[in-house]
């Protein structure tokens, strides 16, 4: 089995996270095309980044992304970037968030790396996330 690796001039890697993230409070606030919205605009900024989404799910109160970024850029530059345009664009385009909650994102977030286990199943993982 060959594993597929990514390259930039100095590094050739294989960084693959899974990072769960949540609006402030838990609030349920990812409905009623926020969710859809928020999903083009965390292309729109790993695409900037150059950060692959290899699954990405929205749910009402959280996000689930399997992702893959430059080691040189880190996982904690990424997840800022998208955490901090997706709140500032989101706000500003659907005005009852503010009133509902003082900040959309909390600080925190969750990270895990995909090392051994099988892309397959974490990607799985994800996708039943709507069934739960």
């Amino acid at each position: 089995m060959f594993m597929k690796c990514k390259s930039n001039n100095n590094v050739t890697y294989s960084c693959k996270y899974h990072v769960v993230f949540c609006p402030k409070y838990r609030r349920p606030v990812l409905v009623d095309g926020v969710d859809d919205r928020l999903k083009e605009l965390i292309k729109e900024t790993c695409d900037q980044l150059n950060v692959e989404i290899i699954e990405m799910k929205i749910m009402p109160d959280h996000v689930h992304l399997l992702m893959e970024v430059d080691p040189q850029y880190g996982i904690h530059k990424a997840v800022k970037r998208i955490k901090g345009y997706s709140s500032r664009v989101l706000r500003q385009e659907f005005p009852w968030l503010k009133s509902r909650i003082p900040s959309l994102w909390t600080n925190s977030y969750f990270v895990s790396t995909v090392g051994d286990a099988p892309l397959s199943v974490i990607k799985q993982y994800i996708e039943d996330q709507k069934n739960v």
